[in-house]
Order: C-alpha cells, then sequence, then structure tokens
C-alpha cells in the first residue's frame, strides 16, 4: 500500500468526524465538525451571518496562502481525481484559522519558521526553492514515532503535522476527495421486487395489474399521489 492509499484508508475510517485534527491545541471535534461543514445547507441564520462574517475577513497574507499552496501540493500531489486546489484547501486552512484562533499562532510561525530554515540552507524563501530542496527540509519534519505524542517533538514537527492532517481532512471531506475515496454514503438502489424463486417456495405471486404501479423502474423518480378517495394515479 502506497502512502496516498495509507492515508485514504486512515480517511475514509474517519471521514466526517474530523479525527485526525481531534486534540489539536484543545479543540473539540463539535468545533472541528462545524468548520468543516461551512458549505452544507441546514445552516441557521445565525450561523449563516457568523460564517459570512469570516469569509469576509482575510487572516493570512496572500504569500502565506501561497506557500501553503505549496505545502499542501507536495503532501498530496494532484491526480486524475482532482487537486488540493480543487478541493479549496487552502481556502479551508485560512477558514480553520479564523474559526479557530488557537491554530493561528502555530500555524503563522511554522510559515516562518520554514522559511527562515529555507533561507539558512538554500538561500531562498521556501516557495523559491527547488521541489528537491523543499522535500529535503520537510522529510526532516513529517516523520515521527505515532506511540509518543506528537507535543513531545519540537515544534515544526507538531506544525507540519498539524497543516498535514488539515490538508488531508480539507481534501477527503471535498467533493473530488469524497469521490477519490468512492465512498457512496445512503445511495437509492433498484428493487424489483422479491425474487421468483422466494415466491414460488411460499406459493406467491404478484397481481401483474399492482406490479406495474410499485415496481416499474422507469417510474421511481416520479413521486406518489392520490386522488381525494385514496386512489394512487401516478
Amino acid at each position: 500500500m502506497n502512502r496516498r492509499d495509507s492515508i485514504k484508508t486512515l480517511t475514509f475510517a474517519s471521514i466526517g468526524a474530523g479525527l485526525l485534527l481531534e486534540g489539536c491545541y484543545g479543540i473539540s471535534r463539535e468545533k472541528i465538525k462545524r468548520s468543516l461543514t461551512r458549505y452544507e445547507y441546514g445552516r441557521t441564520p445565525e450561523e449563516k451571518l457568523y460564517d459570512d462574517k469570516l469569509f469576509a475577513q482575510k487572516f493570512f497574507s496572500n504569500d502565506e496562502l501561497f506557500t501553503f499552496d505549496k505545502l499542501c501540493n507536495i503532501i498530496l500531489p494532484p491526480n486524475e481525481f482532482g487537486s488540493i486546489r480543487d478541493a479549496e484547501v487552502v481556502q479551508l486552512i485560512e477558514f480553520m484559522a479564523k474559526d479557530i484562533p488557537s491554530y493561528q499562532d502555530p500555524l503563522r510561525e511554522g510559515l516562518v519558521w520554514i522559511d527562515s530554515e529555507s533561507k539558512k540552507r538554500f538561500d531562498n524563501l521556501f516557495v523559491d526553492c527547488k521541489v528537491s530542496q523543499q522535500k529535503e527540509i520537510l522529510d526532516e519534519i513529517a516523520y515521527y514515532d505515532p506511540n509518543k505524542s506528537i507535543d513531545d517533538y519540537p515544534k515544526p514537527v507538531q506544525w507540519f503535522n498539524l497543516v498535514r492532517n488539515l490538508t488531508m481532512t480539507g481534501y477527503f471531506t471535498s467533493e473530488v476527495g469524497i469521490k477519490e475515496l468512492g465512498y457512496k454514503g445512503n445511495f437509492p438502489n433498484v428493487w424489483d421486487g422479491v425474487p421468483q424463486d422466494v415466491l414460488d417456495q411460499y406459493g406467491l405471486e404478484y397481481d401483474k395489474d399492482w406490479i406495474d404501479k410499485f415496481i416499474d423502474q422507469s417510474k421511481r423518480n416520479i413521486t406518489a399521489e392520490w386522488d381525494n378517495d385514496g386512489n394512487l394515479i401516478t
């Protein structure tokens, strides 16, 4: 199993729950789930006003957002299903930083650190480094022992872990990410009635006049209607 498949397996097991982010900086699962569902229907008027207020604000600079774009594309490169840009992952990171203020300092401090490290090693900002140079830096902070608490690791490792989890969560809870997972959810199936061999077993059969009314798949998307006497008319 390659790394992307491992990520998909992990995310599929926890989809919709925000488990990758739960516990980060003391944030509850409920708060994470609320941020992840920012575009869904069913928002109360108060929630919609709150979201609109956050959308109107800007936290990260354009340069910071561009750095996140580079990072997220390295973490999850584009494939035939889509990309982190299709999934609006960077926009999600921006939104969650505004919605969950405790993410703000760690995310921004990490951006400062990676530019400083890039300048020290390669005399360039991170986004201006070659991909091989970018990966050289990231390889040193991307791997840690999952049996140890992430809090026991240096700040750069904690920061990259947060960015990676935001990237994976943002992508695999988006339309393109869910398509890549192959997740269907509740999906109407086609039912043609009890199989004939089962009916035969019990000496039963369908009334032909009713089969066309109740088991006609060409009419499956038509809403049933009745007349005033209770007779089915569709």
